[in-house]
């Protein structure tokens, strides 16, 4: 359908060399996107763009100019920028007693603040095109506590109130800022989850209506809808896409 159409757009993946990342990227790539994947495993990066025809960008988002240099870089390469994901992100389990306060800043920094700086980036570029669309990728912990992710908890709810101030702020330039918020997928990152996390599988399971965990292939179709025109009027959301999991309370 045209109004899922992305051909002539140009797009930056944060981590987009893998899990949910990757499958976002192939999924604007497949709409007719032209793409950028940024990350800081360089051999993950060639791998990735290789597979999508895109640009690679080598990238420590805790750096806050490292961060937008890769923004003005992507928008060198492709030409333009209209679409920005921010994926990038990490987690440390731990006790909310037990964490150091550098543990806390490196949670909080690859979360959240590379999404306001990436963002802050962005934002000149994509006025200068007459708009664009923003998704910020944020969690089930954005909406939910665990005992286990404080800081990680608290980076993702703060993407979502981020979005939403963005996404009043920047409506008058047309720029549309939204946030996805994935369930319980299979990444390498929930699988690590469940090695250290006793019993997480199966409850996680037990709660989610669609009996399975999500893959990162699931989240393509959000990333289009939310980068095309299709979401032309949708501004300041946060949609789950979680097997049903949050329906449930």
């Amino acid at each position: 359908m045209e109004i899922f159409n992305l051909k002539r757009k140009d797009a930056l993946v944060t981590g987009g060399n893998g899990g949910i990342g990757l499958a976002m990227a192939r999924a604007l790539a497949q709409a007719g996107a032209a793409v950028a994947i940024a990350g800081r495993d360089e051999k993950k990066n060639a791998a990735a763009a290789a597979q999508l025809k895109a640009v690679a960008i080598s990238c420590d988002l805790k750096d806050a100019e490292a961060c937008r240099a890769m923004v003005d870089e992507a928008a060198a390469r492709l030409g333009r920028l209209d679409i920005l994901v921010n994926n990038a992100g990490t987690n440390i389990r731990k006790a909310p007693q037990d964490y150091s306060l550098e543990e806390w800043r490196a949670v909080l920094d690859t979360n959240l603040t590379s999404t306001f700086v990436a963002c802050q980036a962005a934002y000149p570029h994509m006025k200068r095109v007459g708009g664009g669309k923003i998704v910020n990728i944020g969690s089930m912990m954005s909406l939910f506590g665990a005992s286990f992710a404080a800081p990680y908890g608290a980076s993702k709810g703060g993407v979502v109130q981020l979005t939403r101030s963005l996404a009043a702020a920047w409506a008058k330039d047309h720029i549309r800022v939204n946030a996805v918020l994935p369930g319980w997928i299979d990444t390498a990152l929930t699988r690590r989850a469940r090695e250290e996390v006793p019993g997480l599988h199966e409850r996680v399971l037990a709660r989610t209506p669609a009996g399975r965990w999500g893959t990162p292939e699931d989240l393509g179709g959000i990333a289009v809808f939310l980068a095309s025109a299709a979401s032309d009027f949708v501004t300041g959301t946060a949609i789950p896409v979680d097997g049903g999991y949050a329906s449930l309370g």
